[in-house]
């Protein structure tokens, strides 16, 4: 048996850089770029009007000047048309090209406009400039805007946008199987027998996974070892990234898949980690096939583990470097946990008036309670080093 970290640390060098696809830019959003986009212009590419009002040179306002008569409007989108006369205005609207010869924009609010002509009713300001967002005041042609392993985010996207990428580069999604295993188990809309449940783990592991970057294929196999052993062979030989099994890998005598695994030409990696709930863990990785996660199949140990290992290695394979790891948060009540392994603790996470981010303990009945999680939006990891934990102590707290 092995500890939580060195089990993470086995998962992750297994992780492999995704190749690259084409996608039309809308397809692309909350994808991970596997390209470099640069600034294809000035950032704003002309000095830009920030407000309504009327351009204006500085230097006349500033002479003392109050009364401009205004030579023409200047719209957003329109082509540039020069301010002719220094002692003149123009009428600008916001998001316009500034007027050669005007360097200042006065607002709507600041002065007075009746027969063509404008006048100013504050002082003028020390220098020129206000109210004008200066050409290449953001970022310069040629500049570095979005890297390799930049996420598509809503503001990413507008920016790739803004520089013409139409189609952009994005790493692969991981096509991830997520399979439940057990003769319990029946389709969410069959009525269940009085021994019978419905799938639920695989929805669990689905909703988990998704976000994080994987195109996730659902499958159910029965514990029957024939059955079980024709498809898994399909499921290893379909071109998947990963495959994760939730149950049958402990030591029950209808656990068949760590023999079966092995047998089929899937090399373990690691089988049991010091750890609760999701200490029967398998992991292993067959020869130009995929890495196969076997979770336990209770429901509170599957989503964990799967939260712990699974989603860190689809990041992992991402060109952002390492995964996010936990976020330190506080304890509010006292804990203790005797046996010595890491406890995954299900808390709610909520930061205080002080910016401290804290974590209520969320009381549930086992691994077996599904809706014990309810109230859970993340777990602490407790060292196996300790078994007393003082509120007020901190702790790494892995997000679900």
């Amino acid at each position: 048996m092995i500890s939580v970290a060195e089990a993470y640390a086995r998962v992750l060098a297994t992780a492999r850089p995704r190749p690259a696809e084409i996608l039309p830019l809308p397809a692309a959003a909350g994808r991970v770029l596997a390209e470099n986009l640069a600034a294809d212009r000035d950032f704003p590419p002309f000095s830009r009007v920030a407000m309504d009002g009327i351009a204006v040179a500085h230097a006349a306002w500033a002479g003392g000047q109050t009364v401009f008569a205004i030579e023409h409007a200047q719209y957003a989108g329109a082509p540039a048309r020069p301010l002719l006369s220094p002692h003149a205005a123009v009428e600008v609207m916001t998001g316009a090209v500034l007027p050669a010869g005007a360097d200042t924009v006065v607002r709507y609010e600041d002065i007075s406009i009746a027969n063509q002509q404008a006048t100013i009713n504050i002082p003028p300001p020390a220098h020129p400039g206000v109210n004008v967002h200066p050409q290449a005041a953001d970022r310069r042609r040629g500049d570095l805007l979005l890297p390799v392993g930049t996420r598509l985010t809503p503001a990413a996207l507008a920016v790739a946008a803004t520089v013409g990428a139409d189609e952009v580069r994005v790493v692969r999604r991981a096509r991830v199987a997520v399979v439940s295993t057990g003769d319990e188990l029946v389709e969410v809309a069959a009525t269940p027998l009085p021994h019978q449940i419905r799938r639920s783990n695989a929805y669990a592991v689905q909703a988990l996974l998704a976000p994080a970057g994987a195109e996730v294929h659902l499958f159910h196999l029965p514990d029957e070892v024939g059955a079980l052993r024709r498809g898994l062979v399909n499921i290893l030989a379909a071109g998947f990234d990963a495959v994760v099994l939730s149950g049958a890998v402990s030591k029950g005598r209808a656990d068949h898949v760590p023999a079966l695994l092995r047998e089929l030409g899937v090399a373990e990696i690691f089988h049991e980690v010091n750890q609760r709930p999701g200490k029967p863990l398998w992991f292993g990785a067959k020869a130009g096939g995929p890495v196969v996660f076997g979770l336990p199949g209770n429901p509170v140990s599957t989503l964990l583990t799967a939260a712990r290992y699974v989603r860190p290695w689809l990041l992992a394979g991402e060109p952002a470097g390492p995964p996010p790891g936990p976020l330190p948060a506080v304890l509010t009540a006292a804990v203790q946990f005797q046996p010595a392994l890491a406890h995954f603790l299900p808390v709610r996470l909520a930061v205080d008036a002080q910016g401290v981010r804290r974590a209520t303990p969320v009381a549930v009945g086992g691994s077996g309670d599904l809706a014990g999680l309810l109230g859970a939006d993340a777990f602490l990891e407790l060292p196996a080093e300790q078994a007393d934990f003082a509120a007020g102590s901190a702790w790494p707290a892995w997000p679900l």
